[in-house]
Parts: structure tokens; C-alpha cells; sequence
């Protein structure tokens, strides 16, 4: 049985792949694409809504002769799911958005409403200074400091991009390496400021504070020991080895047995 799906492919010995024909590809070539709405739409031919993330099978072009600061403009076409009329809307790089072209508007355009409030704000400001001088020079004093500050921004991004553009890989690495060096030193200074404080209190006496609580334990761990040192000592009979703490040296003390005084078998002392 023959494979059903092509995987392998024959090429004959005397293939030449420098003999195919190169292909032209148009400059006007749609795709095909599957996509959803990105916003809201209306129908201007029948009046029907169609909301964001309804799906279509739209074809995709590049814009010819229009483009944002280098970013190339991308068009679709859609059809109405009510009347098939053609929709055609585009991208909007400038505002992060899309803009409606063909036989289609916008049920809300955000930018709209930033245009508005500008010229708003820019026609208050006009009547405010109309007929008041001070007011007037007012404002244009704080427009005057507002550009210089832009302008000291701006050239101080200047310098840092003059800096950057001026350093290299080499210079990069020498300055890691004296960064790396700078931290060792520290390191060592901190190391012999340490020393110098334990040198110190080496030649003076370390007195210990004992809290209350240790030395109750303390002291009764002390009377059970010499308790348990009586005890011993009765019990047993002969040498008994007793070891100093502070010097670590065995001692051998003898004691002698205890007399015992009784009568024997005889009616005799036996000693």
C-alpha cells in the first residue's frame, strides 16, 4: 500500500536546483487569514452590529505608500454576517488601535475623546487670558520653563547615548574587573577591622552575665551531685577515685574499711 501522506521525496542524480525558475511574489498579495474582531463594528449598508471576537474568514494585505515611523499599516477585509457587503478596516499604530475604513464605523473611538479634551482645554485657556495681560504672561512663562526642562532632557539623553556609543566591550570588561578588585579590598579592610576588635577583647577580661534562672538550675544541680558523692562514698568501701575538674587529674584517696563489731561462732571479736 503506497503512503497516503507524502514523507519522503525523490531526487533524481541530476537535479539542479539552480535551474527552477524564481517566482515573483505580487506586491499586492492578500492572505488568507482566520481572525477575530478586535472591536465593535456597524454595518453602514444594514445597520448590523457585530461585537468584538466574532470570528471571519478575512484575507490581509500590507498598505501601499502609508506607514507610522517605519511600521508598515496592514489592511482586512471582512463580510457582513447579515448582508455580505465587503468591510475593510485597518491598523492604527499611532494610537495602539484600529481604524474603520469601508461600508463600517466604530461604535466608540478613544482617541476621539482625547482630541476633544485637548482643544477644550486649549480653548479654556484662551479665554482665561483674554483681556489680562499678567495672566497672559503668566502662562507663557510657565510654557517657557516647561520647554527648557524638555530641553535639558533631552540633552541629557544626548550625552548618555554620546557615552554609550563611545564604550566598547573591552572598556566593559576593564571596569568589572576594577569593580571585582574594589570589592576584595573592602572585604579586606572589613576582615582586619574584625581582627583588630577581637584583639581587643583578648587582652581585656569577657565577663559573662548569668541570668537567674541558670544559676537556680545550677545550684541545684550542685546539691544533687554532692548528694550522690555521700552516697557513694557510704556505700562503697576500699579507694575511691575522685577526678579534679579543673586540672583533669585523677586522685586516689583511700579510706579504710569500716570496723565491724560482733560475736562470732566462738563468742570471740572478730575484727
Amino acid at each position: 500500500m503506497a503512503e497516503r501522506k507524502v514523507i519522503n521525496k525523490f531526487y533524481p542524480h541530476d537535479f539542479d536546483p539552480s535551474q527552477i525558475p524564481k517566482r515573483r511574489r505580487p506586491k499586492n498579495l492578500q492572505m488568507k487569514i482566520r481572525m477575530m474582531l478586535p472591536m465593535s463594528i456597524r454595518c453602514n449598508v444594514c445597520g448590523e452590529y457585530m461585537g468584538a471576537g466574532k470570528k471571519f474568514n478575512s484575507r490581509k494585505e500590507t498598505v501601499e505608500g502609508e506607514d507610522f515611523l517605519g511600521l508598515r499599516i496592514f489592511r482586512f477585509y471582512v463580510r457582513c454576517v447579515k448582508c455580505s457587503s465587503e468591510l475593510t478596516f485597518k491598523t492604527d499604530p499611532e494610537h495602539s488601535d484600529y481604524k474603520t475604513e469601508v461600508n463600517c464605523s466604530r461604535n466608540f473611538e478613544p482617541w476621539k475623546d482625547h482630541y476633544e479634551k485637548e482643544a477644550e482645554a486649549e480653548q479654556n485657556r484662551q479665554q482665561f487670558e483674554e483681556g489680562d495681560a499678567l495672566k497672559e504672561l503668566e502662562t507663557r512663562t510657565l510654557d517657557a520653563k516647561q520647554e527648557m526642562e524638555t530641553l535639558d532632557d533631552l540633552d541629557e539623553i544626548r550625552s548618555m547615548n554620546a557615552q554609550n556609543q563611545t564604550l566598547s566591550v573591552d572598556h566593559l570588561l576593564k571596569r568589572l574587573e576594577i569593580e571585582e578588585i574594589e570589592d576584595e579590598e573592602e572585604e579586606e579592610e572589613l576582615t582586619e577591622e574584625e581582627l583588630k576588635q577581637l584583639k581587643q577583647f583578648d587582652d581585656g577580661e569577657i565577663i559573662k552575665r548569668i541570668k537567674d534562672n541558670d544559676t537556680n538550675k545550677k545550684r541545684k544541680l550542685g546539691e544533687v551531685e554532692k548528694q550522690d558523692e555521700k552516697n557513694s562514698k557510704s556505700a562503697l568501701g576500699g579507694s575511691i577515685v575522685v577526678i579534679n575538674q579543673k586540672k583533669k587529674k585523677k586522685k586516689l584517696v583511700t579510706q579504710s574499711a569500716p570496723i565491724t563489731v560482733g560475736l562470732g561462732l566462738g563468742g570471740y571479736e572478730s575484727s
